[in-house]
């Protein structure tokens, strides 16, 4: 089986996703869109002290650059790819995610 096989819905849903994710990849890169990271958006001045803005935003933006890359793997080589990658790219998601977590909090941090 492949993984055309087991996709439910429009082809084009695929191709939406990939521009959004890249439009917003493209943004954070730049250094701005700050209010599209959960959590960042809503936080105090004081908080958001600590953080180098740039930094968080490009790294969150190579993260999703990661994920619109996948996304764009997964359109163009749907006939091709087996069904099981379905799960290898969850879990390459949630890799993502976690290193996201992880340089956010440790190397976007300001020094004190």
């Amino acid at each position: 089986m492949k993984l055309s096989d087991i996709s439910n819905g429009p082809g084009w849903i695929i191709w939406v996703a990939f521009i959004i994710f890249t439009l917003i990849s493209v943004m954070l890169l730049s250094g701005h869109g700050s209010w599209f990271i959960s959590g960042y958006n809503v936080t105090s001045s004081q908080e958001k002290e600590k953080y180098d803005e740039k930094k968080l935003c490009r790294t969150t933006g190579a993260g999703m650059a990661v994920i619109a890359a996948l996304i764009l793997f997964m359109g163009l080589f749907e006939e091709k790819l087996p069904e099981g990658f379905a799960v290898a790219a969850l879990l390459i998601i949630v890799a993502d995610c976690l290193v996201i977590i992880i340089l956010s909090h440790t190397k976007c941090r300001k020094q004190e």
